[in-house]
């Protein structure tokens, strides 16, 4: 790939192909990028660090950037460990080299490294300024996104956000260059970031007084253009507002009766002119991608079975990833199972009565075992309310 972002800026980031879950819960079948920079001018600036699984790579890409040169800066954006695992090493390895980062980085680094810095370590906040030369680095905090240590680094002559894990994405660059953003972008906003939209809220109002002609994240390609769209898509995904028309149908089923249902449902959705219909077996498929979905449309109909007098356990958990990514601002209906004391709907609806402006359909449909013409009449009544709110 390509390593020159500018005259001044070079990639020194690397592709990991072979990572089987990304945070040990994610699937990455493309692999993901961890992206770190260098910055030569006088008092050369090295942006992060990258994960142990990429250490000799790393320090061979840096190396051939700087030539004979050594580095005099190392920009700490963020201290999670698939950025920050060589910090300790890039330290000893350049005695002279110091460290730039927040209070919170440096009240926080001692719990991964044990090193001294007395002497090394540049604290800055917000607003400050470093010069390196002909370029200038600005740091704009970024509390909870999606740690709490998290800046961001304008470097003013170039116009380049660095912007930490913020518009990143999984995919490992040689695997995705000429791949659509938004869909892995979103998978990995909604499940990693999600839950902080208005800390994300609070960054892009600092990022709208800046003059930004690149952005350089920590995972996935840079971008150079046509920023307004990314930067869109960031504030529809941190106000929680859908970003289109659909509906979602999530189904929880044991023995495949209430997958049925919900497959039934979904084409009665259709007929009735539904703009985007998605039916997904949460036993079956990607979590992380149906949670996606979730947020992405503006309708969603929960089907689970009654199990132990509870939720089926994919349902709870599906459940349990809305709640914690503060799932709100959407149209809910429910539809359970149940051979002798269906329970689900009355459990799934407390948890949604518990989610930020939340409506929820009036229509129940209630299957016993399998279902009945009966039944399809009650879907019928539900596509038409849903449908209509």
């Amino acid at each position: 790939m390509n390593t020159t972002v500018t005259d001044s800026v070079i990639y020194v980031g690397a592709d990991d192909t072979t990572l089987d879950l990304f945070e040990s819960q994610y699937v990455v079948p493309e692999g993901v990028s961890y992206n770190s920079y260098v910055i030569l001018d006088d008092e050369i600036t090295i942006m992060d660090t990258v994960d142990k699984r990429a250490t000799e790579e790393w320090f061979a890409n840096v190396e051939k950037a700087l030539g004979d040169k050594t580095p005099s800066y190392l920009v700490v954006s963020h201290l999670e460990p698939d950025h920050a695992a060589n910090i300790q090493k890039a330290a000893e390895k350049y005695p002279d080299m110091k460290i730039i980062g927040n209070a919170k980085t440096f009240s926080m680094m001692p719990q991964f490294f044990e090193m001294d810095l007395t002497d090394r370590s540049v604290v800055v906040k917000e607003g400050d300024t470093v010069s390196i030369g002909t370029h200038t680095l600005q740091f704009f905090m970024a509390p909870m996104v999606h740690w709490p240590e998290v800046m961001v680094t304008y470097e003013q002559s170039e116009k380049i956000l660095f912007s930490a894990d913020g518009f990143g994405k999984f995919g490992a660059l040689s695997l995705t260059e000429n791949e659509d953003w938004a869909c892995e972008a979103r998978r990995y906003y909604i499940n990693i970031v999600g839950k902080y939209g208005a800390q994300v809220q609070a960054l892009l109002k600092k990022a709208a007084t800046l003059d930004i002609a690149m952005i350089c994240p920590l995972h996935g390609p840079i971008l150079k253009e046509d920023l307004g769209y990314y930067i869109d898509k960031y504030n529809t995904w941190s106000s929680y507002e859908p970003e289109d028309k659909g509906v979602l149908v999530a189904y929880a089923s044991i023995h495949g009766n209430t997958a049925e249902a919900a497959k039934k449902l979904g084409a009665i959705l259709e007929q009735k002119g539904a703009e985007k219909v998605i039916v997904s077996d949460l036993s079956r498929e990607d979590m992380a991608e149906i949670i996606e979905d979730a947020f992405r449309y503006d309708k969603i109909i929960v089907a689970a079975a009654t199990y132990d007098g509870g939720l089926f356990p994919v349902m709870e958990d599906f459940l349990s990833h809305l709640k914690s990514k503060n799932f709100q601002k959407r149209v809910v209906g429910i539809m359970e199972n149940g051979s002798w004391a269906p329970m689900a709907g009355k459990q799934m609806r407390a948890v949604f009565e518990g989610m930020k402006e939340i409506t929820i359909c009036d229509q129940v449909v209630t299957i016993k075992s399998t279902m009945k013409d009966s039944t399809i009449a009650d879907m019928e009544k539900l596509a038409d309310e849903i449908l209509a709110k």
